[in-house]
């Protein structure tokens, strides 16, 4: 498991702690702080949401699906959906190739198909960056 440079907690400065149960210990509390940072679920989206715009978590929930249902048919039908400083779900397709099987090395011939992106827009990253 890599380091992720995560500060260690106090406890884990003792010399008794770094034997190989204290570097099991170590990435445990690193994979829990990872945790802790995980991505929003969607219940905690609509409740954001319905907090700063002071609409019901049911109106939130339910435009949320709208705009879901939109996006997706637009893709379907147009190939396109844009979200103005987000970015826009494009679909693209893919030519046939050859690859190749890792386990025995073998060429194989991989099938064209169509594929859904989502390209991030300039203003989402310089405001992430």
């Amino acid at each position: 498991m890599p380091d992720f440079n995560l500060p260690t907690p106090l406890s884990l400065t003792y010399p008794s702690f770094e034997s190989e149960i204290g570097l099991s210990f170590r990435l445990l509390i690193n994979s829990i702080t990872l945790v802790a940072m995980a991505k929003m679920t969607r219940t905690q989206i609509i409740a954001a949401l319905a907090d700063k715009s002071g609409k019901s978590k049911k109106e939130v929930k339910d435009f949320l699906d709208m705009f879901e249902e939109m996006a997706l048919s637009e893709v379907k039908k147009n190939g396109e959906f844009s979200v103005m400083n987000l970015g826009k779900l494009i679909k693209q397709n893919r030519a046939a190739r050859m690859g190749r099987n890792p386990a025995t090395g073998a060429t194989i011939n991989i099938p064209a198909k169509t594929v859904v992106k989502f390209r991030v827009a300039k203003a989402c990253k310089d405001s992430v960056l």
